[in-house]
């Protein structure tokens, strides 16, 4: 009996490719500098019994049909996020999915954007490698203060507390907003107020946004959002990029709404608005909420435990579409 294949999208952790090709053939994308073109995609999905996708991947109804033998999807994501569930679910393909494990690390990802964007670190930087040095208590780099203030939370999930921990480090008052309140002992804890939205836009001096990504809060900030934030306030996004109406914040920080913004995922991921990529008041980092080693070796070693699942015909540890499985086990 053959050995069934296995096309990965980019490389993951050794260790755990090392488990996959124990009992299986593995093809691995080896450019980890881009997401895979679709029709390189399509291309690799056709040589596949099994193909193990990234976030990044976009696997839509051409991609699931591309091989009428495909089996099943393993994937990296924890949601189904560029994912046409539907299609996968009515093709009979099975698709597994990670369990929600980058909480600490996407806070983090949150709170240097926070203190990288008031603290103009930076263009700091850059500057500083171009030998400008204004010296030490120059005013040319100043910046804002992060201790002693005010924090906004959109959404106060797993990882909008996470950041509220940190925030509570550098002495900020927390407020938040949420379509389901937390409870008293979860308030008390992290010492965080709840208010409405608009509340939070107007008193925060950094509003991080950490809603479920749904129909509901795509372009949840938008110009009216905006409009009602400080003009000293920053905006700093680590959720889903169309949250934000991208050209609804170009504006913005055109007009001096708000002082800036730091921002690990966009609307048209992978390409941010040409206009925020030449603003120094903007920090950008490319969707690096879960980019630690360690971490992402555990989540490779998880989705290699779905697909070793599968391919010896256990049910996988997670999936997002378990109707399906009832079909097969």
């Amino acid at each position: 009996m053959s050995r069934p294949r296995v096309f990965v999208t980019q490389p993951i952790a050794e260790s755990a490719l090392a488990r996959l090709r124990q009992v299986a053939d593995v093809e691995v994308n080896p450019d980890s500098s881009k997401v895979l073109p679709k029709a390189k995609l399509i291309e690799g999905v056709k040589r596949a019994d099994i193909l193990m996708s990234l976030l990044h991947d976009t696997v839509d109804r051409e991609v699931l049909t591309a091989n009428p033998n495909l089996k099943a999807v393993s994937s990296m994501n924890i949601t189904k996020d560029k994912i046409d569930l539907d299609a996968a679910t009515e093709l009979g393909i099975p698709v597994t999915n990670i369990t929600a494990m980058v909480t600490n690390s996407t806070a983090d990802i949150a709170f240097s954007l926070i203190l990288t964007t008031a603290r103009n670190i930076v263009l700091g930087d850059a500057q500083f490698r171009k030998g400008i040095y204004p010296g030490s208590q120059s005013n040319h780099f100043a910046g804002y203060a992060v201790s002693g203030k005010t924090l906004g939370l959109i959404g106060l999930g797993r990882i909008g507390q996470a950041v509220a921990r940190r925030g509570r480090g550098f002495d900020m008052k927390i407020i938040y907003c949420d379509p389901q309140r937390q409870s008293p002992e979860v308030e008390s804890k992290l010492e965080a107020e709840y208010k409405t939205m608009d509340e939070v836009l107007r008193e925060a001096d950094f509003v991080s946004l950490h809603p479920q990504f749904t129909p509901a809060t795509k372009h949840l900030m938008s110009d009216a959002q905006f409009a009602l934030m400080k003009k000293s306030a920053f905006i700093i996004n680590t959720s889903r990029g169309p949250v934000i109406d991208e050209a609804a914040l170009v504006r913005a920080l055109k007009e001096k709404k708000i002082a800036g913004a730091g921002l690990d995922v966009y609307e048209f991921e992978p390409n941010p608005s040409p206009e925020l990529i030449v603003m120094p008041n903007v920090v950008l980092t490319p969707h690096l909420g879960s980019a630690v080693l360690e971490l992402r070796e555990g989540m490779a070693n998880v989705v290699v435990d779905n697909t070793i699942a599968l391919i010896e015909g256990r049910p996988p540890v997670s999936c997002l579409n378990p109707q399906v499985l009832k079909k097969l086990f």
